[in-house]
């Protein structure tokens, strides 16, 4: 179910990307594999295509309201959304938020490399 993925992404600390879709919008259909070319150049975001029609409640959860939607998310936080098949805005944004998500781990391990010096 989506809480059980977030729940798992977020364990893992690990940054999401989702496209929220469904069969009868043919914008999302066109998006559908630009989004898996996403996906493979960014290998270290979890990339979810979720069907608001099979996935009951995520619509008005994640508060969907056009298809295509796409949602940046970090730590259960949503960090961006972008609305409508607009594939230059998506790969922009998602550029800024991988950097972000990259800046953050090296933080957060220089943190934990600190840490371990003063012990």
């Amino acid at each position: 179910s989506w809480d059980i993925i977030l729940g798992q992404a977020r364990d893992q600390a690990c940054p999401v990307a989702v496209h929220f879709t469904a069969d009868w919008c043919a914008p999302s259909k066109y998006m559908a594999g630009f989004f898996e070319d996403l996906a493979l150049k960014y290998q270290d975001i979890l990339f979810l295509l979720v069907d608001v029609d099979e996935v009951k409640g995520v619509k008005e959860k994640m508060d969907v309201k056009a298809m295509p939607t796409f949602l940046l998310m970090k730590d259960d936080v949503q960090v961006d959304k972008i609305v409508g098949a607009n594939g230059e805005e998506l790969l922009k944004r998602l550029a800024v938020f991988a950097q972000m998500v990259r800046q953050s781990t090296q933080e957060a391990g220089a943190g934990a490399g600190a840490e371990a010096e003063a012990e």
